[in-house]
C-alpha cells in the first residue's frame, strides 16, 4: 500500500512513531548501544557507526509505506516530512536525530562576535 499519493500530516506522524518503535526493539536498541560504545563521544565516529544503523532502520520502516527501500526513498520521505512539519512532527524527528547526534552545548552569551 502506497501512501505517497496521499501523504498527510497523520501519515507522517504514524511513520515516525513506527520508526521510533522499531529503533527501540531489543535487537535494534542493542546494535545502537554497541555502536555508541564504539563511537564514544566522537561525532565522526557516531556518524560512522551509529548513523548507518539508524538510517537502515528508517529505510526498513518506510518501505512498508510505499517508499523505495534505499537512500532515495529516505530522501523522498524526509522531504515530505519537512513539507508538513508541525510541532509534533518536529518533536518526533528530534527524538530520532538525538540517537545519532549528541546534544551540542551552545554558548548563548554574546561575548564572542564573529
Amino acid at each position: 500500500m502506497s501512501y505517497l499519493t496521499n501523504f498527510t500530516n497523520e501519515t507522517g506522524k504514524s511513520i515516525l512513531v513506527d520508526i521510533l518503535k522499531t529503533i527501540n526493539l531489543a535487537e535494534n536498541s542493542q546494535k545502537i548501544t554497541e555502536a555508541k560504545a564504539i563511537a564514544g563521544k566522537e561525532m565522526i565516529a557516531m556518524m560512522q557507526y551509529v548513523f548507518p544503523i539508524v538510517m537502515q532502520i528508517q529505510i526498513d520502516v518506510i518501505k512498508n509505506y510505499g517508499f523505495a527501500a534505499n537512500r532515495e526513498g529516505l530522501v523522498q520521505f524526509s522531504q515530505l516530512i519537512r513539507e508538513i512539519e508541525d510541532p509534533d512532527i518536529s518533536k518526533l524527528r528530534s527524538q530520532i536525530r538525538s540517537i545519532y547526534l549528541p546534544p551540542i552545548a551552545i554558548n548563548t552569551t554574546n561575548d564572542i562576535l564573529i
